[in-house]
């Protein structure tokens, strides 16, 4: 159909997908939102889960990855890679959740094959490289997956609670509850950690 393309089909998808969430997400709904019967949609996915490695694809691709810039470090541009797809996550509702249930596109793999040379480059090994940054993006995953769930702050019954733990109570009041911020940087600075620790054996 004229005007339809798989592009057009994604950003729409990533639209629903903000508007009702992953579990709204239907190819009718799809369609309705293009003014198109569903069928049209299958010249281009052949499946929903089709469509959502697609949409899953795009999110990764905007979050402007790719291998270290010249002359930077490997530690500042692991952090830097991980704040980029954790913003891209973040960009959509349910972007986690859309990124763990999707199978990886063969196109991103070219770009996951040109970060893991550049890695070999600096000293990693290919083994080390991928275990590096499958654990950083698994983090990431996970990490993004429960700010994105919806829990909301404690209640009366776990505020009296943390009230007879004294060392959990001196803790949320110096860390305060729930600072999303401070709390991925912390553990992606241990992730890093770890890593320098490992290329020094």
């Amino acid at each position: 159909m004229k005007g339809l393309s798989r592009e057009v089909l994604i950003d729409a998808g990533l639209r629903l997908l903000n508007e009702g969430g992953l579990d709204g997400l239907t190819v009718r709904k799809l369609a309705a939102s293009l003014d198109v019967q569903s069928p049209a949609l299958y010249w281009h996915f052949k499946t929903k889960q089709d469509l959502l490695d697609g949409m899953a694809s795009a999110v990764i691709q905007r979050a402007g990855m790719g291998p270290p810039r010249d002359g930077e470090a490997w530690p500042d541009w692991l952090r830097r890679r991980a704040r980029a797809y954790r913003r891209s996550l973040l960009a959509h509702r349910d972007g986690a959740r859309l990124i763990t249930s999707a199978r990886r596109a063969p196109d991103a793999l070219h770009g996951f094959e040109e970060e893991l040379a550049a890695m070999v480059r600096l000293g990693f090994t290919p083994a080390l490289a991928l275990q590096t940054i499958m654990t950083v993006a698994d983090y990431t995953n996970g990490f993004v997956l429960q700010e994105q769930a919806t829990v909301g702050p404690p209640g009366e019954a776990e505020l009296a609670a943390l009230a007879q733990l004294p060392t959990l109570m001196a803790a949320f009041e110096s860390a305060g509850y729930r600072r999303p911020d401070e709390s991925f940087e912390h553990g992606l600075s241990v992730l890093v950690a770890g890593t320098e620790a490992v290329l020094r054996d």
